[in-house]
């Protein structure tokens, strides 16, 4: 439960968005006291939508750079602001675009596929963007059996598991820090631990991982199976931020963490620069216009294909 500060910080922040006609949009693994108040809680797919519904002057984006990125780019008339310039997500930083126009150049033929997580710089050089919760979805509508699929080498797989074509990861190791730490141990653990209990993963997770899980889909997905499954006790492969989430809008069932995992670039918005940057509209997302048109391309793309 928030503190008396929290509650206060909460209260503030409510009341100068209403003033300044702003939205505030958070990804799953915000803090609680960030996920209380915001307009919109969701993954990379459902901020990406929710960020063009909006006719608010302002929106403020929970979340890590890249996420940001794509709401400026999806509302060139907005001002996007982020309550940390300091929230980047270590992954992107792992597909630079010269490598994808590289891998491009070399292979015209074969689409190239860019995870939502990634910078827009790198989508402005691809064919179509996916998330993790349709990149099968995006994989299979294609008309090829090769696609290229960067960063993340186990989002990779899980589309080559899920389609049965043959998806290459650009580059080839590309991971997600906090996914990486789940392991086989922790699921054969869990499950002397609570034989009763069904576990959940993200695709990020490595391949020996998602092979031993129940269920495995982002965020939003595990989500929705969490609300819609039988299961009284559902143990969680991912970020604790999801869990945090889970725990306040399902009461009645039990989540247990996987292992208990922490994205830092996640949490380095707080209640207090979010107030921050709603008070002096500082922290604005820019991107150059010729990044910003060729970026929309692969989003729109992928908007279309589903």
């Amino acid at each position: 439960m928030p503190n008396i500060c929290s509650k206060e910080l909460q209260k503030e922040i409510i009341k100068l968005k209403e003033d300044k006609n702003a939205v505030i949009l958070a990804h799953n693994y915000q803090i609680p006291e960030i996920q209380e108040i915001v307009d919109f809680i969701g993954d990379s797919l459902e901020l990406a939508r929710e960020a063009t519904k909006t006719d608010s002057d302002i929106i403020v984006f929970c979340g890590v750079d890249f996420m940001a990125e794509t709401a400026a780019i999806l509302n060139p008339d907005k001002k996007v602001i982020v309550p940390s310039m300091d929230a980047r997500c270590p992954m992107a930083a792992q597909l630079p675009a010269k490598l994808v126009k590289e891998v491009k150049t070399k292979n015209p033929d074969i689409p190239f596929v860019i995870y939502v997580n990634s910078y827009a710089s790198a989508k402005a050089e691809a064919d179509v963007c996916c998330t993790s919760a349709n990149v099968a979805k995006v994989v299979e509508k294609l008309d090829s059996d090769v696609v290229f699929l960067g960063p993340d080498a186990n989002l990779a797989w899980f589309a080559e598991n899920r389609t049965g074509k043959k998806v290459i990861s650009v580059p080839h190791d590309g991971y997600c820090y906090v996914h990486k730490m789940f392991s086989v141990e922790h699921v054969k653990e869990m499950r002397k631990k609570h034989p009763d209990a069904v576990i959940i993963v993200h695709p990020e997770c490595d391949p020996e991982v998602q092979k031993k899980a129940d269920y495995i889909g982002s965020t939003s997905q595990m989500l929705k199976f969490a609300k819609e499954c039988d299961y009284e006790k559902i143990i969680i492969g991912t970020e604790i931020g999801l869990i945090d989430r889970m725990r306040r809008e399902i009461p009645d069932k039990t989540f247990i963490p996987l292992h208990k995992v922490v994205c830092r670039s996640m949490k380095l918005n707080t209640l207090e620069n979010l107030l921050n940057v709603l008070k002096f509209e500082a922290n604005v997302v820019k991107l150059p216009e010729d990044v910003v048109e060729r970026t929309r391309k692969a989003i729109k793309r992928m908007v279309e294909i589903l």
